[in-house]
């Protein structure tokens, strides 16, 4: 086997076990994920599990970052197109609804979880989730640029509350599903609110910029 043969293999191979312990985390859960479950998920032999990684945990730990990458590329496209909070928010609810059908909720759920006893996945899963936040990020400082709301938000702490916001009615749905739905029809509604805000004229877009700074002196 030549050396680029060989380093396509291995390529290969990490890819399949990243991806066999996604699977396995969604399927069964953080308490069943094991070194032998993800291989067999993979379809390797569990020893390579430690070859590639070293231990399950950072196996886990480059899976959570690794799945990030995969989501967010996937829609990365439909995020840059987003062009309103009204559109931010649809765009929103629709991926949420592929990530759940695609089991990428649950597996959400589990890292969350696993988060809390298994050290190594913690950084993972914030590093995964900082990637959603940034392109969150990237989409509110384009559209908030002209709003009569752009100089009065901080898209970076915005995006970071999207974000969480997204994360809780993830596993809020799970126990609550209309709950969750009335949640998502409420964010829409504050997103139209503001979309009435961008259609105002300029003399009424300075009468609520005026208002607004009063608001922030006092």
């Amino acid at each position: 086997m030549t050396g680029s043969a060989a380093g396509t293999d291995r390529t290969d191979t990490r890819t399949k076990l990243l991806q066999g312990a996604l699977r396995t985390l969604a399927e069964q859960g953080i308490a069943r994920t094991s070194a032998r479950s993800v291989a067999a998920s993979a379809g390797v032999n569990q020893a390579l599990v430690f070859y590639h990684f070293g231990s399950v945990d950072e196996l886990l730990a480059a899976a959570c970052r690794y799945g990030a990458e995969q989501r967010v590329a996937r829609h990365r496209d439909r995020l840059a197109a987003v062009t309103t909070l009204a559109e931010l928010l649809k765009c929103g609810r629709e991926l949420h609804e592929e990530e759940r059908a695609g089991g990428h909720v649950a597996f959400l759920g589990q890292v969350l979880a696993g988060a809390q006893t298994h050290p190594r996945l913690a950084p993972a899963t914030a590093a995964g989730l900082d990637l959603w936040t940034a392109e969150i990020e990237e989409v509110l400082t384009r559209i908030l640029a002209d709003s009569p709301l752009g100089e009065f938000t901080d898209p970076a702490g915005l995006a970071r509350a999207v974000t969480g916001s997204f994360v809780g009615l993830e596993l809020y749905e799970g126990v609550d599903p209309a709950g969750a739905g009335r949640a998502f029809d409420a964010l829409e509604q504050l997103a139209e609110l503001a979309g009435v805000l961008d259609e105002l004229g300029p003399v009424a877009r300075r009468a609520v910029r005026h208002r607004l700074r009063r608001t922030g002196r006092t």
